[in-house]
């Protein structure tokens, strides 16, 4: 029996800015789809979104 693959996705806003951040950050807002104050993006919810979200708590939020 085939499984049900529906794609969830999780909502993300940027709350801190990119500004004096280490490089690495700066890459992984650009690999979320950031980049900007308060922009909002709707990505599919994967393992490794959700890390990259973990390695930035100080700058965005989980809608």
């Amino acid at each position: 029996m085939a499984k049900n693959t529906k794609n969830k996705t999780i909502t993300i806003r940027q709350i801190g800015s990119p500004i004096r951040r280490p490089e690495s950050q700066k890459k992984i807002l650009t690999g979320l789809g950031l980049g900007k104050m308060h922009k909002t993006v709707e990505i599919e919810d994967t393992p490794e979104v959700r890390g990259a979200i973990a390695k930035l708590p100080h700058m965005v939020e989980v809608l």
